[in-house]
């Protein structure tokens, strides 16, 4: 009885986990298909993708069937993905490796080969017994028996996924930024896992004769979960390849896409299998209680998606939390074109409303012309007098008007039957244009409460009209930035990879090392001892080895030695003190390392706060590090320059 039941659980997990593997799978393919399909390693990856649905497919329409004759189609044309695993897995290698400037027309050929050689593994298992022959089912699993030539398709098979491994573990190698190398490090790890996870063990005669059928599912479970996983992780990865956008945003996009794809979709799909067996609990039909359940779910999660991005940015975005939240919250309150005239437009209705006025306009200044921006009422009269009306006439009858603080009531200009008012920024000194009210004569003085509700509207136009100029100088920048930001991020997505020589410059001198500047900054902070100035890789350094000599062999003394002559070439040729600016490297140098003096005391003597400290700390240790690098070079001159000692001597 608990056999039954754990076999029909496992029987249920294999499902979902196959059905949610040809989620993933699909999900990833269209999502890297419409992202970065130039990208070749985009393309390789789809390509296993591909393989992986039809495999993956073939488990799920296989669960629907319960004879072997109907079985027996499906389970050789599941052999059109994994006959093309190897090549695939060959081509996303190759293509990896092409990315960190490793070309190779001999793997160029072997992707071509393999491909061919897909091919015929899928004729040969499809209309022929070499490689697989007569379906066998046992209990609810359908599988072939292995042909003549299986083991050698095996062999083939594993052979090319090793070969696959060895080539990231090269193309990781060849990387040369910590990033690069972490990101080939996991597809290092995931590499192998949805090869292996589809390869038909149950051909073997020991998997298939003396495994029971529920350890044959428990196995065929664990494969699907580390396919799902391995594949997921893959496809994070891939996402970044030949893509010119910031690392921050292809991570949120993907990580948001995952969320509302295959994660609702595979929730989804657990109702689907878990309804029907819900009917005979519940008395309800499985349709209307399928139904039901799929709105509700379907609903709830994107609300649970939106309220949870919040939590999601954050950690997306660790390091840039502020700035991202500031950019999101600019995004929410930067005004269009259209949001601004709508502002005009109510200003102005409210203001005709207010006079009792009939109709009305506001012009804006485009240079020498007057460009009708919104209008209340019909829009006839408003062009009717504007193009009677010259622009520059116009803007001289206002010159000096709007020019304080307040609206007074000679601020009113009336012509043509309109009264006009400037509309000025801020400082009162560009006029961004005018307001005309139609048939508002006063007859009479303007009562103060009359204008302070004039002048309250008006400055309302006023700052919607400064903000329209303002942003769209903004705009106008940003658009000039444009080529410089796209050229910025060209560079930022090119990975840095090590040609002829250069893995072993960096393994002899640090100071190639992009992270040179930390390697002095640990070095500094243990200047009088600790594992981080004893096992430095500074201690490679050749002006290091050469001082050895004078400190006794000994090779953090000699490392000290040089760190205290490079900070000791920062010193200024002035009298010393503790407030100049050109003793400022100097003194935080001297003191903080040389004395071994307390932070908060240096920064007491050196008048500044802690926070200034810290900052110019920064800067004093890279400018240690250029004067090791000048040294560095200075010694690599002199050892070639001199000339070859005699060997006899």
């Amino acid at each position: 009885m608990i056999a039954e039941w754990l076999g029909a659980i496992l029987s249920v997990g294999n499902l979902f986990l196959s059905s949610a593997n040809v989620i993933v799978a699909f999900s990833l393919l269209a999502y890297i298909a419409t992202h970065n399909l130039r990208s070749s390693v985009a393309r390789a990856f789809c390509a296993l993708l591909t393989c992986l649905l039809i495999v993956f497919g073939g488990d799920v329409i296989l669960d629907s069937i319960d004879t072997l004759e109907a079985a027996a189609p499906w389970l050789r044309l599941q052999w059109l993905g994994i006959a093309f695993i190897p090549a695939a897995y060959l081509h996303l290698s190759d293509a990896l490796l092409q990315t960190t400037g490793d070309f190779s027309p001999m793997r160029r050929a072997l992707v071509a080969i393999g491909y061919i050689l897909g091919a015929a593994g899928f004729v040969l298992a499809s209309f022929t017994d070499w490689i697989v022959r007569d379906g066998v089912q046992v209990s609810v699993i359908f599988h072939l028996r292995a042909g003549p030539l299986f083991w050698a398709f095996a062999v083939y098979y594993f052979g090319v996924t090793l070969f696959g491994v060895l080539n990231i573990r090269r193309a990781r190698a060849r990387c040369l930024t910590s990033t690069s190398r972490r990101r080939m490090g996991y597809l290092a790890i995931a590499f192998a896992a949805p090869g292996l996870g589809v390869f038909p063990y149950l051909l073997s005669a020991t998997m298939s004769q003396h495994l029971s059928v529920n350890a044959v599912l428990a196995l065929a479970l664990i494969g699907n979960v580390g396919v799902a996983l391995m594949t997921t992780v893959m496809g994070y990865i891939v996402a970044y390849q030949g893509v010119l956008l910031p690392d921050r945003v292809i991570k949120h996009n993907l990580l948001h896409y995952l969320l509302r794809g295959p994660l609702v979709a595979a929730i989804m799909l657990v109702l689907v299998l878990v309804i029907p067996r819900m009917e005979r609990i519940l008395g309800i039909p499985r349709d209307t209680v399928l139904i039901f359940a799929i709105v509700v779910v379907g609903v709830l999660l994107q609300v649970l998606i939106i309220l949870a991005k919040p939590g999601i940015d954050r950690l997306v975005y660790r390091k840039d939390r502020a700035e991202i939240t500031w950019i999101q919250e600019l995004d929410k309150r930067l005004l269009t074109t259209s949001d601004l005239e709508q502002i005009l437009e109510n200003v102005l209705v409210a203001l005709c409303d207010l006079l009792r006025a009939y109709a009305g306009f506001i012009v804006t200044m485009r240079g020498e012309e007057l460009h009708l921006q919104v209008f209340c009422g019909p829009r006839e009269p408003a062009t009717t007098f504007l193009s009677r009306a010259l622009p520059s006439d116009l803007v001289k009858s206002l010159e000096d008007r709007r020019r304080g603080d307040r609206l007074e009531e000679r601020d009113l200009v009336v012509r043509n039957g309109y009264t006009l008012l400037p509309l000025r920024s801020q400082d009162r000194r560009l006029t961004l244009g005018i307001l005309g009210i139609q048939s508002w004569t006063p007859l009479g003085p303007v009562s103060a409460e009359e204008l302070q509700a004039v002048e309250a509207l008006v400055h309302r136009a006023e700052l919607a009209l400064d903000d329209m100029r303002l942003q769209q100088q903004v705009f106008a920048a940003l658009r000039r930035m444009e080529p410089e930001i796209e050229r910025l991020q060209r560079w930022g997505s090119t990975p840095r990879y090590a040609q002829p020589g250069t893995l072993q410059g960096l393994e002899t001198s640090p100071v190639s090392s992009p992270n040179f500047a930390a390697m002095v900054r640990d070095a500094l902070s243990h200047y009088w001892g600790g594992p981080k100035l004893s096992r430095s890789p500074l201690l490679r350094l050749k002006i290091v080895q050469k001082a050895m000599a004078e400190s006794d062999r000994v090779p953090s003394k000699a490392l000290r030695a040089v760190l205290r002559e490079a900070i000791e070439r920062l010193r200024p040729d002035s009298e010393p003190s503790l407030t100049a600016s050109e003793w400022v490297v100097y003194n935080i140098l001297s003191l903080r390392y040389l004395r071994g003096e307390r932070i908060r005391d240096i920064a007491s003597r050196l008048a500044m706060s802690e926070s200034d400290f810290y900052r110019k700390q920064r800067i004093a240790i890279e400018e240690v590090a250029k004067t090791l690098a000048a040294m560095e070079d200075e010694e690599s001159h002199a050892q070639s320059a001199s000339p070859p000692q005699d060997s006899q001597a």
